[in-house]
């Protein structure tokens, strides 16, 4: 079966997890920054705090069927880093420097085979863009990875656009964005719930970035972004 169904004509990308990571990973910029704020915890003790904190805030998010803004997001990662980090000596102090952080694009890296696999879509006539839960600090992440201009010109971020993926409303916006039907849209993510899932119900193919092998029980895998050409 082709990685990408014959009647495609855009491809949506997600962006943390699938085309950006964060380099040093969240859990060691989270424990470091925790030091920094009088609280010594190791990166497994703030994943493990992380998720608890995340989880929390998704199931509130599920409970308004994903409505978002800026100011939700803000007040959402806000919850998370204190939940989180909750201890430090200066709560506020460190939950801007984090906010800051993952602002800047030094705090990212990008998917090795990002630009060779966009070259080679966009040869094929391929649309392509790029549909995010994040918020507005991803316009001065983007600015900062040149080889990710090919899907700059149909960025969704969920704040703008109202509702967070697994939404239904979100992947409708992503067909609007690239004027086309929804089964006409692929879209790629590394979030089995958020991006897989939630495009699935919404009636838009999906494929699920899964290079560990997490998801055996998912029928459309791939383990890298290079093997959407195969």
């Amino acid at each position: 079966m082709p990685r990408i169904p014959p009647n495609t004509r855009a491809l949506f990308f997600d962006a943390v997890g699938t085309l950006l990571f964060p380099e040093p990973s969240a859990p060691v910029v989270y424990a470091e920054t925790a030091r920094r704020f009088g609280l010594p915890l190791s990166p497994h003790e703030v994943r493990t705090r992380f998720v608890a904190a995340y989880h929390a805030e998704e199931a509130a998010d599920a409970g308004t069927d994903w409505a978002t803004s800026e100011p939700r997001e803000r007040d959402r990662w806000r919850r998370i880093v204190t939940g989180t980090l909750a201890g430090v000596l200066d709560p506020d102090g460190c939950y801007q420097h984090l906010f800051d952080h993952f602002a800047r694009p030094d705090a990212w890296r990008v998917a090795p085979d990002a630009a060779e696999v966009f070259a080679a879509l966009r040869a094929r006539g391929l649309r392509l863009g790029l549909g995010s839960n994040y918020d507005e600090r991803l316009w001065s992440v983007l600015a900062g990875f040149p080889e990710l201009a090919p899907v700059c010109d149909r960025v969704l971020i969920s704040a703008a656009v109202g509702v967070r993926k697994p939404g239904s409303g979100f992947f409708r916006a992503v067909a609007r964005a690239t004027e086309c039907s929804v089964a006409e849209v692929l879209f790629v993510g590394d979030d089995v719930g958020n991006d897989y899932a939630g495009a699935t119900a919404a009636g838009m193919p999906s494929v699920l970035l899964d290079p560990h092998d997490r998801h055996p029980d998912v029928p459309h895998r791939i383990a890298s972004l290079s093997q959407l050409l195969d």
